[in-house]
């Protein structure tokens, strides 16, 4: 259900925006970036389906649909998917609190993430596109990442604000809809590797790209095989990496113990 409401929300506010292209067929204004991260962080994997999966239908209803959505509906589920195995996971520059908003390392912690989510949707959307020969890595990467930064990093903060102690009044955050065995459990080296790996991976493919799609790079890299390269490690970090939410509600009382973590 919350895939379903996820994708709904996304989409009806993304639909409005599409007239304020930027580059058309592939991106415009969209103040809508700030939900995939916001939401999860609130609903985990569910969220990540559902940022997928709405802009896939604002890009049908929006007259955008075409090869490059294929890049959108990846770009977006690890859009609204990174949040949710970063938050908490970062050592030091985590706030270990849940992510009301109230104090500022966890506004700290938030944009931090926010900034990771923004270049790995950008990345792998202008990856894609790339690959496809739409529009140059170089030109998409840049655009996706300003748009989706200000809209996440600006928005995202005063939502969780007002949002996240509703939602977790009514016991829909993730931790409480999904059974302990739902929950992927790892060590604490483990966790930090993953987390710093998505985040340092979605960074360090931004930059790469961007110096070999202007062509500052050894000529013997390419668009596709930076990509790829970064893709692969991506989903390695994601595979291995675990949720750190469930054990932070514990810890607060607000979860019953399941799991060691």
């Amino acid at each position: 259900m919350l895939v379903a409401v996820v994708a709904a929300v996304y989409a009806a506010i993304l639909l409005p925006f599409k007239v304020f292209t930027i580059l058309p067929g592939l991106t415009s204004v969209r103040p809508a970036n700030a939900f995939p991260v916001v939401f999860g962080l609130m609903f985990g994997p569910a969220a990540a389906w559902g940022s997928a999966i709405g802009n896939l239908i604002a890009d049908i209803f929006g007259g955008t649909f075409g090869p490059g959505s294929l890049g959108g509906f990846v770009g977006n589920f690890f859009f609204g998917f990174v949040g949710y195995k970063l938050w908490g996971n970062l050592g030091p520059l985590s706030s270990g609190e849940e992510p009301n908003m109230r104090s500022i390392r966890q506004v700290v912690e938030y944009v931090l993430i926010a900034v990771a989510s923004s270049a790995m949707c950008a990345v792998i959307i202008a990856w894609v596109a790339d690959l496809l020969g739409l529009v140059p890595f170089s030109v998409l990467a840049p655009i996706i990442m300003v748009n989706n930064t200000l809209a996440a990093a600006v928005l995202g903060p005063p939502l969780l604000y007002l949002t996240y102690p509703r939602i977790k009044d009514i016991g829909f955050l993730y931790p409480e809809l999904l059974a302990d065995e739902e929950l992927s459990a790892a060590g604490a080296s483990r966790r930090y590797v993953a987390a710093y790996g998505l985040l340092v991976v979605s960074l360090v493919w931004l930059g790469v790209g961007l110096l070999v799609g202007t062509g500052a790079a050894p000529g013997t890299l390419t668009v596709g095989l930076v990509g790829l390269v970064g893709f692969v490690l991506v989903l390695a970090f994601a595979i291995i990496g675990a949720e750190r939410l469930s054990a932070i509600l514990e810890r607060a009382g607000a979860r019953p113990a399941g799991r060691n973590r």
